[in-house]
């Protein structure tokens, strides 16, 4: 299985995810948890307090939108290994992590390492564990 890495790319992705987190702890204190700023956004009254889940949603979208449409990538060239059902089951797998985790790999891994929070630390050590038992028995004993 081939895997593709491009430097450049990757790196100013980083740093773009970085700034935003910082930003938005600056600006508003709050973490840049995708997962509970998207639950947040799904479960309580939209006000105008709330508009920041939104906007900072919509900028996730849209800054992919944004470098496609300057040729940055190919939307295209993005494949997952799975189609249909069994995509939902794995995302509503992932949905069910972040809520017993009590976070995502963002306000975890980015924001709660930052601010070495050892929950966060415990958090991103198991969750990535539990990623490479599964990319190897994915590749290797499947």
């Amino acid at each position: 299985m081939v895997t593709e890495f491009t430097l450049l790319p990757s790196l100013l992705g980083g740093i773009l995810i970085g700034v935003a987190a910082v930003l938005l702890f600056y600006a508003n204190g709050r973490i840049a948890g995708i997962s509970g700023i998207f639950a947040s956004l799904i479960t309580t009254p939209f006000n105008e307090a709330g508009a920041w889940r939104a906007l900072f949603l919509l900028g996730l979208i849209g800054g992919a939108a944004a470098m496609s449409l300057v040729g940055a990538y190919d939307p295209q060239s993005v494949r997952f290994p799975t189609e249909g059902a069994m995509t939902a089951i794995a995302g509503l797998i992932v949905g069910l992590g972040t809520a017993i985790g009590g976070g995502c790999t963002s306000g975890h891994g980015i924001c709660g390492i930052a601010r070495l929070s050892p929950r966060s630390i415990t958090a991103t050590a198991v969750f990535m564990a539990v990623a490479f038992v599964t990319v190897y028995a994915i590749r290797h004993v499947i």
